[in-house]
């Protein structure tokens, strides 16, 4: 556990400021002690999350936040698992592992910040950028169709599964306790704001 990180690892004004304060404010109205918390995720613009919420937590590879969340859970059942990645992170690289979670079903929460792009490495197309937009990868237009995440997670068996917004932090932070709450997979894909790369 890390206590005392003053060094934020964002842009200004990036909307998983916000997605943090949603999950740190439903773990303590479910009042879930930190040792039994885990935070995993990925490689990409947040993946320092486990830093600045207090109880367990892990940096993954790019892609693998789900295949460690799922292996904890099954050691310890008893902890409240949150994984958390982006939406290139988790559906593009990560993609196969997130399919396969919600067929499996375990009880986990999957919180993906969609930002529509890779911020990380300077704004590059991903596979939720919308038709036409101009990014560092396409600079003509993204001519590729964008996934549907929820769509994709319900058709994989996700029964929960839902799109939120960054900005109503009262939804968000009520849409994480009931999915904690859920004891099965859970998937929210948070429409994140980037304001360094996302183009509309």
């Amino acid at each position: 556990m890390r206590t005392n990180l003053t060094k934020i690892q964002r842009c200004p004004w990036c909307g998983n400021f916000l997605i943090n304060a949603a999950i740190k404010s439903a773990l303590k109205q479910l009042n879930i002690p930190k040792h039994k918390v885990v935070i995993l995720s990925g490689i990409w613009c947040a993946s320092k999350t486990a830093q600045y919420i207090d109880g367990y937590g892990c940096e993954t590879l790019h892609g693998r936040s789900l295949p460690f969340a799922t292996g904890i859970k099954l050691a310890n059942p008893d902890l409240t698992v949150i994984a958390y990645g982006g939406d290139g992170d988790g559906y593009g690289i990560g993609l196969g592992h997130f399919l396969h979670s919600c067929r499996r079903d375990i009880n986990l929460t999957y919180i993906v910040a969609n930002n529509e792009n890779y911020g990380l490495t300077t704004g590059q197309a991903s596979p939720t950028t919308p038709l036409h937009v101009k990014t560092k990868s396409t600079p003509q237009g993204n001519q590729i169709l964008p996934f549907d995440p929820v769509g994709m997670a319900k058709s994989a068996g996700c029964a929960y599964s839902v799109h939120m917004i960054d900005k109503d932090l009262p939804l968000l932070t009520q849409a994480i306790i009931d999915w904690i709450q859920h004891q099965w997979f859970s998937h929210i894909d948070v429409d994140q704001a980037c304001p360094s790369w996302r183009k509309r």
